[in-house]
């Protein structure tokens, strides 16, 4: 094992990074998988009971299969015989811990040193007392307390005192006792510091390296392997079995753990794996690396399931296909067409020839038609009680929801399936005919006021309608003075014809004329009212899109940045 020394700040990192990992669990929650959220909570919570215990003690355990030998390596590491090797399988059922008080004398330069730790709480009462609190949180019942005081118990490490040392006998991982089990697979997640005792026959077991050494990749710095009966090999056997665990231990992502021989029989190797325990206790380091690897593991995996994170262009061009789809199935386009038919109607009533006026109000106005028109409202703003909008039939409904959905799955492309369908259910299409219809109803198609020339070309034709009304008369009254015989009076000639007859003929084409010119004037302006209907109504619509589709998925958006966010703090 490498023992690193924390910083003062390595427990504000770590609690930040505890932190972190929850705010990525509750901003995925309800949108990933409880597979991949049930853990990162234990985690958590597991994480800040610890961190809540005392950190004078490092826990570490020795784990195993059935007949590899960790409760004599346990004697032999306390110095007395605490658990009691059998000869029946399964031997250990229940941990033991054998606990090394760590001293509590406040004013000493070490127990001030203690208190600055940043990890977890100095043990304020008596000198294991922290140690049978971390037990209770362990549920570990079978306790021994060790001290020099005691003449049968000669504490871990020959000279070199251990202190604030708490070590475990667990049940074998093989047992066939299923509570056996999972005792110990409980406790290989709780502890601080993990040493794996194998034997020469069930080093390369696969149960082992797949189940529980491959998962441990990421604690490699809270690790230890023991190749214990080394006893019972010759040196060259030794030394390949050696070799192999640690090529084992390689392909299972441990890098360069330790990998150590013992004999309990004959004592190898013990005073060195005793020596690599109290370093680990006097470091304290062991429960601080312990715990930012689970947090490191599950955050990577949270963030692993968060997937890619979704392109912002991607969404905008989504959001601008919704529009177009959306403003198909809302019936825009026949709005848009009836506000420049209607726009050319009224042009043509303002600024044609006042006799043929009349025709053009035979024909119903297009937007009147649909109950756009000024109705009973203000100008430009029905009244939506009388919209009479093509209805929003499921062929509309089946376009909408289709334009919905295309757009979450592009919105939140590279997100996982469980985040795209939270968007989907959020940004439902059902509604969304009336909101689009009362939006097209409420949008003002009709300018306030008339163009200006139109009131210029209307007032032109009723003078040229006066000049052909003079020219008519001034003829008439020729007429009648003809017919009556009476002396005729002299009539002004202009370019050739009499004055009454250009009056009367070029009232009429004048009057054509202008009509034509205003029809031409009108349908330009008819196609620039259908082209400002087309934008409000697209703003109109684009407002309903961003309240009931853009504004949910953008919160899920949020939350899945969120989660990345937050789960990357915690992994790095």
């Amino acid at each position: 094992m490498t023992a690193r020394r924390r910083s003062p700040g390595s427990g504000l990192d770590l609690a930040a990074r505890i932190e972190a990992l929850d705010d990525a669990v509750v901003a995925a929650r309800g949108r990933l998988p409880d597979a991949v959220l049930e853990p990162a909570t234990v985690v958590v919570e597991r994480a800040r009971a610890r961190m809540a215990l005392s950190g004078e003690y490092t826990v570490v355990a020795l784990a195993g299969s059935t007949g590899s030998g960790k409760s004599s390596l346990f004697n032999a590491l306390a110095g007395a015989d605490l658990a009691v090797p059998g000869v029946r399988r399964p031997t250990t059922g229940q941990p033991m811990a054998a606990v090394w008080p760590a001293p509590t004398t406040s004013d000493s330069p070490a127990g001030a040193a203690r208190r600055a730790e940043p990890f977890g709480r100095p043990a304020a009462d008596a000198r294991s007392g922290g140690a049978h609190a971390l037990l209770d949180w362990l549920a570990v019942d079978q306790r021994h307390v060790l001290d020099r005081a005691n003449p049968e118990a000669e504490p871990l490490g020959g000279e070199t005192v251990a202190t604030g040392l708490v070590l475990l006998d667990l049940p074998d991982h093989d047992s066939v006792e299923t509570t056996h089990r999972m005792r110990a697979e409980r406790l290989y997640e709780r502890v601080d510091l993990l040493v794996w005792v194998v034997d020469p026959q069930k080093y390369a077991d696969a149960a082992l390296h797949v189940r529980y050494l491959r998962p441990l990749a990421a604690h490699a710095d809270v690790v230890v392997l023991v190749l214990n009966h080394a006893d019972r090999l010759t040196p060259d056997e030794l030394e390949r079995c050696l070799a192999d665990l640690a090529r084992l231990a390689a392909q299972d992502g441990l890098g360069t753990v330790p990998v150590l021989a013992t004999s309990t029989r004959t004592g190898v190797g013990v005073a060195e794996l005793r020596e690599r325990l109290v370093e680990a206790a006097r470091r304290r380091a062991a429960a601080t690396d312990r715990v930012r690897a689970d947090v490191r593991t599950t955050a990577g995996a949270v963030l692993a399931a968060c997937g890619a994170a979704p392109a912002p262009v991607v969404e905008r061009d989504a959001r601008a296909r919704l529009v177009d789809e959306l403003q198909v199935a809302a019936g825009i386009p026949a709005v848009v067409e009836a506000v420049r038919r209607s726009a050319a109607r009224r042009a043509r009533g303002a600024t044609g020839w006042p006799p043929t006026r009349w025709l053009a109000s035979m024909r119903a106005d297009p937007l009147r038609r649909l109950g756009l028109g000024t109705g009973r409202g203000t100008p430009g703003r029905p009244d939506l009680s009388r919209t009479s909008l093509p209805p929003f039939g499921p062929v509309a409904r089946s376009r909408a929801s289709s334009a919905v959905r295309a757009y979450c799955d592009a919105a939140m492309a590279g997100a996982p399936d469980t985040w795209v369908l939270s968007a989907r259910a959020r940004a439902t299409a059902v509604g969304l005919g009336d909101a689009l219809d009362q939006a097209v109803a409420g949008t003002a198609l009709v300018a306030e006021r008339p163009p200006a020339w139109w009131r210029v070309l209307g007032w032109l034709q009723w003078v040229l309608l006066g000049v052909v009304v003079v020219g008519l008369v001034w003829l008439g009254l020729l007429a009648g003075s003809t017919y009556a015989r009476l002396p005729e009076p002299t009539t002004p000639t202009w370019w050739g014809l009499p004055a009454p007859t250009v009056l009367a003929i070029g009232g009429v084409v004048a009057g054509v004329l202008v009509a034509l010119t205003g029809r031409l004037l009108g349908a330009v302006g008819a196609r620039r009212a259908a082209s400002r209907a087309r934008r409000h109504l697209r703003l109109a619509v684009e407002v309903v899109v961003g309240e009931r589709v853009v504004d949910p998925v953008s919160a899920e958006l949020l939350a899945l940045a969120q989660c990345r966010d937050a789960a990357r703090r915690a992994a790095a």
